[in-house]
Protein backbone atom coordinates (compact mmCIF):
# COMPACT_ATOMS: atom_id res chain seq x y z
CA UNK A 1 0.00 0.00 0.00
CA UNK A 2 1.27 3.50 -0.82
CA UNK A 3 -0.08 6.81 0.43
CA UNK A 4 -0.60 10.02 -1.55
CA UNK A 5 -0.61 13.19 0.52
CA UNK A 6 -0.39 16.07 -1.98
CA UNK A 7 -3.69 17.84 -2.66
CA UNK A 8 -3.22 17.88 -6.44
CA UNK A 9 -2.01 14.28 -6.52
CA UNK A 10 -5.05 13.13 -4.56
CA UNK A 11 -7.46 15.16 -6.66
CA UNK A 12 -6.15 13.93 -10.00
CA UNK A 13 -6.02 10.34 -8.80
CA UNK A 14 -9.68 10.46 -7.79
CA UNK A 15 -10.72 12.20 -11.02
CA UNK A 16 -8.87 9.61 -13.11
CA UNK A 17 -11.30 6.92 -12.01
CA UNK A 18 -8.50 4.49 -11.18
CA UNK A 19 -8.89 2.19 -8.20
CA UNK A 20 -7.98 3.87 -4.93
CA UNK A 21 -9.16 4.44 -1.39
CA UNK A 22 -9.99 4.77 1.33
CA UNK A 23 -9.40 8.48 1.82
CA UNK A 24 -8.09 9.07 5.33
CA UNK A 25 -8.98 12.41 6.92
CA UNK A 26 -7.95 13.98 10.23
CA UNK A 27 -9.10 17.52 11.14
CA UNK A 28 -9.39 18.49 7.45
CA UNK A 29 -9.17 22.11 6.39
CA UNK A 30 -11.23 23.73 3.58
CA UNK A 31 -9.14 22.22 0.74
CA UNK A 32 -9.20 18.78 2.30
CA UNK A 33 -12.97 19.01 2.74
CA UNK A 34 -13.30 19.64 -1.00
CA UNK A 35 -11.37 16.42 -1.63
CA UNK A 36 -13.61 14.54 0.78
CA UNK A 37 -16.65 15.72 -1.18
CA UNK A 38 -14.95 14.70 -4.43
CA UNK A 39 -14.16 11.25 -3.03
CA UNK A 40 -17.75 10.71 -1.92
CA UNK A 41 -18.95 11.84 -5.34
CA UNK A 42 -16.77 9.11 -6.89
CA UNK A 43 -18.01 6.58 -4.32
CA UNK A 44 -14.64 6.31 -2.56
CA UNK A 45 -14.80 5.44 1.12
CA UNK A 46 -13.74 8.18 3.54
CA UNK A 47 -12.35 7.16 6.95
CA UNK A 48 -11.93 9.57 9.84
CA UNK A 49 -8.64 8.94 11.63
CA UNK A 50 -6.46 10.67 14.18
CA UNK A 51 -3.69 13.05 13.24
CA UNK A 52 -1.15 10.68 14.79
CA UNK A 53 -2.31 7.96 12.36
CA UNK A 54 -1.50 10.17 9.39
CA UNK A 55 1.79 11.24 10.96
CA UNK A 56 2.79 7.58 11.06
CA UNK A 57 2.10 6.82 7.39
CA UNK A 58 2.74 10.19 5.71
CA UNK A 59 4.75 12.74 7.63
CA UNK A 60 4.10 15.59 5.18
CA UNK A 61 0.31 15.28 5.09
CA UNK A 62 -2.05 18.24 5.46
CA UNK A 63 -4.85 16.43 7.19
CA UNK A 64 -5.67 14.04 4.39
CA UNK A 65 -4.11 10.96 2.75
CA UNK A 66 -5.29 8.69 -0.07
CA UNK A 67 -4.41 5.01 -0.02
CA UNK A 68 -3.48 3.38 -3.32
CA UNK A 69 -3.10 -0.35 -3.89
CA UNK A 70 0.34 -1.89 -4.36
CA UNK A 71 -0.26 -2.77 -8.00
CA UNK A 72 -0.52 0.93 -8.80
CA UNK A 73 2.97 1.71 -7.53
CA UNK A 74 4.25 2.13 -11.06
CA UNK A 75 5.99 5.43 -11.80
CA UNK A 76 3.17 6.27 -14.14
CA UNK A 77 -0.37 4.93 -13.85
CA UNK A 78 -1.07 5.13 -17.59
CA UNK A 79 1.51 2.63 -18.70
CA UNK A 80 1.37 1.38 -22.26
CA UNK A 81 3.82 -0.60 -24.36
CA UNK A 82 6.02 0.98 -26.99
CA UNK A 83 4.67 -1.54 -29.48
CA UNK A 84 1.05 -0.51 -28.85
CA UNK A 85 2.02 3.15 -29.16
CA UNK A 86 3.74 2.55 -32.49
CA UNK A 87 0.73 0.55 -33.67
CA UNK A 88 -1.57 3.45 -32.79
CA UNK A 89 0.49 5.62 -35.15
CA UNK A 90 -0.56 3.35 -38.00
CA UNK A 91 -4.18 2.53 -37.36
CA UNK A 92 -5.11 4.00 -34.00
CA UNK A 93 -6.10 7.36 -32.57
CA UNK A 94 -2.70 8.89 -33.41
CA UNK A 95 -2.72 7.85 -37.06
CA UNK A 96 -4.32 11.11 -38.22
CA UNK A 97 -2.38 13.39 -35.89
CA UNK A 98 0.23 15.53 -37.66
CA UNK A 99 2.38 16.58 -34.70
CA UNK A 100 3.43 13.93 -32.18
CA UNK A 101 5.83 14.36 -29.28
CA UNK A 102 7.67 11.61 -27.43
CA UNK A 103 9.84 12.49 -24.43
CA UNK A 104 12.59 9.95 -23.81
CA UNK A 105 14.27 9.80 -20.39
CA UNK A 106 17.77 8.40 -20.13
CA UNK A 107 18.45 7.49 -16.47
CA UNK A 108 16.46 10.23 -14.73
CA UNK A 109 16.96 8.89 -11.20
CA UNK A 110 15.65 11.76 -9.05
CA UNK A 111 11.90 11.25 -8.48
CA UNK A 112 11.44 15.02 -8.03
CA UNK A 113 12.88 15.65 -11.50
CA UNK A 114 10.85 12.79 -12.93
CA UNK A 115 7.65 14.19 -11.45
CA UNK A 116 8.38 17.73 -12.65
CA UNK A 117 9.05 16.44 -16.17
CA UNK A 118 5.74 14.52 -16.14
CA UNK A 119 3.96 17.72 -15.11
CA UNK A 120 5.44 19.55 -18.12
CA UNK A 121 4.58 16.61 -20.37
CA UNK A 122 0.97 16.90 -19.28
CA UNK A 123 0.86 20.67 -19.72
CA UNK A 124 2.49 20.63 -23.16
CA UNK A 125 0.64 17.59 -24.48
CA UNK A 126 3.37 14.97 -24.84
CA UNK A 127 1.95 11.85 -26.46
CA UNK A 128 4.31 9.45 -24.68
CA UNK A 129 7.03 9.37 -22.03
CA UNK A 130 9.53 6.61 -22.71
CA UNK A 131 12.11 5.47 -20.15
CA UNK A 132 14.33 2.56 -19.22
CA UNK A 133 12.85 -0.26 -17.17
CA UNK A 134 15.92 0.09 -14.92
CA UNK A 135 18.02 3.00 -13.60
CA UNK A 136 14.92 5.20 -13.53
CA UNK A 137 13.21 6.95 -10.61
CA UNK A 138 10.58 4.68 -9.04
CA UNK A 139 9.32 6.47 -5.92
CA UNK A 140 5.64 6.61 -6.84
CA UNK A 141 4.53 8.79 -3.93
CA UNK A 142 7.15 11.50 -4.57
CA UNK A 143 6.59 11.40 -8.32
CA UNK A 144 2.82 11.70 -7.97
CA UNK A 145 3.14 14.63 -5.58
CA UNK A 146 5.85 16.44 -7.57
CA UNK A 147 3.93 16.00 -10.81
CA UNK A 148 0.82 17.47 -9.12
CA UNK A 149 -1.08 14.36 -10.17
CA UNK A 150 -0.01 14.48 -13.82
CA UNK A 151 1.33 10.91 -13.53
CA UNK A 152 -2.23 9.59 -13.87
CA UNK A 153 -2.75 11.36 -17.19
CA UNK A 154 0.51 11.09 -19.17
CA UNK A 155 0.93 7.86 -21.24
CA UNK A 156 4.21 6.15 -20.39
CA UNK A 157 6.17 3.16 -21.64
CA UNK A 158 9.25 1.38 -20.35
CA UNK A 159 11.83 -0.54 -22.34
CA UNK A 160 14.97 -2.50 -21.40
CA UNK A 161 16.78 -1.17 -24.49
CA UNK A 162 16.50 2.56 -25.19
CA UNK A 163 18.82 2.39 -28.20
CA UNK A 164 16.56 -0.11 -29.90
CA UNK A 165 13.51 1.95 -28.91
CA UNK A 166 15.00 5.07 -30.53
CA UNK A 167 15.66 3.09 -33.70
CA UNK A 168 12.01 1.99 -33.68
CA UNK A 169 10.87 5.59 -33.33
CA UNK A 170 13.09 6.65 -36.23
CA UNK A 171 11.71 3.84 -38.35
CA UNK A 172 8.25 5.24 -37.56
CA UNK A 173 9.23 8.65 -38.91
CA UNK A 174 10.46 10.43 -35.79
CA UNK A 175 13.35 12.87 -35.67
CA UNK A 176 15.30 12.34 -32.46
CA UNK A 177 16.99 15.28 -30.74
CA UNK A 178 19.13 14.98 -27.63
CA UNK A 179 19.10 17.79 -25.07
CA UNK A 180 22.70 18.82 -24.47
CA UNK A 181 24.34 22.12 -23.53
CA UNK A 182 26.70 21.76 -26.52
CA UNK A 183 23.81 21.52 -28.98
CA UNK A 184 22.34 24.12 -31.30
CA UNK A 185 19.73 26.56 -29.93
CA UNK A 186 16.45 24.71 -29.62
CA UNK A 187 14.61 27.50 -31.46
CA UNK A 188 16.74 26.95 -34.58
CA UNK A 189 15.47 23.40 -35.20
CA UNK A 190 12.26 22.36 -36.90
CA UNK A 191 10.43 20.50 -34.13
CA UNK A 192 7.12 20.02 -35.90
CA UNK A 193 5.84 16.65 -37.09
CA UNK A 194 6.99 13.51 -35.30
CA UNK A 195 9.62 14.55 -32.77
CA UNK A 196 11.34 12.72 -29.92
CA UNK A 197 13.28 14.69 -27.31
CA UNK A 198 15.93 12.74 -25.38
CA UNK A 199 16.77 13.99 -21.88
CA UNK A 200 19.88 12.72 -20.11
CA UNK A 201 20.36 11.86 -16.46
CA UNK A 202 21.28 14.31 -13.72
CA UNK A 203 24.97 15.06 -13.96
CA UNK A 204 25.78 12.48 -16.64
CA UNK A 205 23.62 13.83 -19.46
CA UNK A 206 22.76 11.81 -22.56
CA UNK A 207 24.85 8.65 -22.76
CA UNK A 208 27.32 8.25 -25.62
CA UNK A 209 25.48 5.30 -27.17
CA UNK A 210 22.20 7.20 -27.33
CA UNK A 211 23.86 10.42 -28.45
CA UNK A 212 25.08 8.56 -31.54
CA UNK A 213 21.48 7.68 -32.32
CA UNK A 214 20.30 11.32 -32.31
CA UNK A 215 19.62 13.31 -35.47
CA UNK A 216 20.95 16.37 -33.66
CA UNK A 217 21.52 18.02 -30.30
CA UNK A 218 19.54 20.98 -28.99
CA UNK A 219 20.27 23.33 -26.11
CA UNK A 220 18.56 26.08 -24.18
CA UNK A 221 20.91 29.08 -24.59
CA UNK A 222 21.84 30.48 -21.18
CA UNK A 223 24.09 33.15 -19.70
CA UNK A 224 24.39 31.93 -16.13
CA UNK A 225 27.48 31.17 -14.10
CA UNK A 226 26.73 27.52 -13.38
CA UNK A 227 27.11 24.68 -15.86
CA UNK A 228 23.54 24.10 -16.99
CA UNK A 229 19.84 24.13 -16.18
CA UNK A 230 18.18 21.46 -14.09
CA UNK A 231 16.95 18.73 -16.43
CA UNK A 232 13.30 19.25 -15.51
CA UNK A 233 13.54 23.00 -16.15
CA UNK A 234 15.26 22.43 -19.50
CA UNK A 235 12.57 19.89 -20.40
CA UNK A 236 9.81 22.41 -19.79
CA UNK A 237 11.51 25.10 -21.89
CA UNK A 238 12.16 22.71 -24.78
CA UNK A 239 8.57 21.46 -24.75
CA UNK A 240 7.28 25.03 -24.72
CA UNK A 241 9.35 25.78 -27.82
CA UNK A 242 7.89 22.72 -29.52
CA UNK A 243 4.35 23.88 -28.73
CA UNK A 244 5.19 27.44 -29.87
CA UNK A 245 6.51 26.24 -33.22
CA UNK A 246 3.55 23.99 -33.82
CA UNK A 247 1.08 26.73 -32.98
CA UNK A 248 2.76 29.42 -35.08
CA UNK A 249 4.32 27.32 -37.82
CA UNK A 250 7.48 29.41 -37.45
CA UNK A 251 11.07 28.51 -36.66
CA UNK A 252 13.05 31.44 -35.34
CA UNK A 253 16.83 31.43 -35.44
CA UNK A 254 17.58 34.58 -33.47
CA UNK A 255 21.23 34.49 -34.48
CA UNK A 256 20.17 35.67 -37.94
CA UNK A 257 18.17 38.64 -36.74
CA UNK A 258 19.74 42.07 -37.10
CA UNK A 259 20.12 44.10 -33.90
CA UNK A 260 17.55 46.89 -33.49
CA UNK A 261 18.54 50.32 -34.70
CA UNK A 262 19.55 52.78 -32.02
Amino acid sequence: MIHLSGFHAIEERIKSGQACGPLLAAKPGPRAKELIALALEHKIRVDRVGTHDLDRIAGDHRGIVLEVEEYSQAVNDREVSLESFLQSLQDGKLSKKKDILVVVLDEITDPHNYGAILRSCDQFGADLVLSRSWRTAKHAEVISKTSAGASVWVPAAETPNLRRALDQLKEAGFWVYGADMTGEPVYSKDLCGRTAILLGGEGSGVSRLLRECCDGLVAVPAKGHIDSLNVSVAAGIIMYEIVRQRASGEITDYRRLKPPKK
